[in-house]
């Protein structure tokens, strides 16, 4: 009986030794297809995420892959267990054409400490408008037989 309780216990302590303290961050998702969005359209998008550490969580200023991606972070503090989102818009949507960037973050987290958030999609082309139709004439609008 002692020797099983000596077991368990260096067991035990094992585990809280190897056990992760500190921040974690998870994302519900880290990829985001818009699909196509409208010529001057909107293109944001908020990746969810959670604390699932148990200390506070930190982010520092996240990089875009280009100034046309924009993230917007939480600056404060995230405590364990709450959850909270980092809002990418892409602004250059009155370029026609496909796109694919990615913000990446950074953390205090104990295993992910940078993370890359996708997007991609299309933009359409700018819609054109009909010609006005070109009228015929029908002569001068001051009587000749006058």
């Amino acid at each position: 009986m002692k020797k099983l309780f000596v077991l368990i216990s260096a067991l035990f302590l094992m585990c809280s030794l190897f056990a992760q303290n500190g921040p974690e961050i998870t994302f519900k998702e880290t990829n985001h297809d818009f699909g196509n969005i409208p010529f001057k359209g909107n293109g944001s998008y908020d990746f969810v995420f959670v604390n699932t550490g148990n200390e506070p969580l930190i982010l520092s200023q996240p990089k875009s892959s280009c100034g046309c991606t924009v993230p917007e972070w939480p600056k404060q503090p995230i405590l364990p267990g709450e959850s909270n989102c980092i809002k990418v818009t892409y602004k250059n949507t009155d370029r026609p054409g496909n796109f694919n960037k990615y913000v990446t973050v950074f953390s205090n987290a104990v295993v992910n400490k940078e993370i890359k958030l996708h997007i991609k999609g299309t933009i359409e082309p700018q819609p054109t408008d009909a010609a006005p139709l070109k009228m015929e004439s029908v002569g001068s609008p001051v009587n000749k037989n006058n």
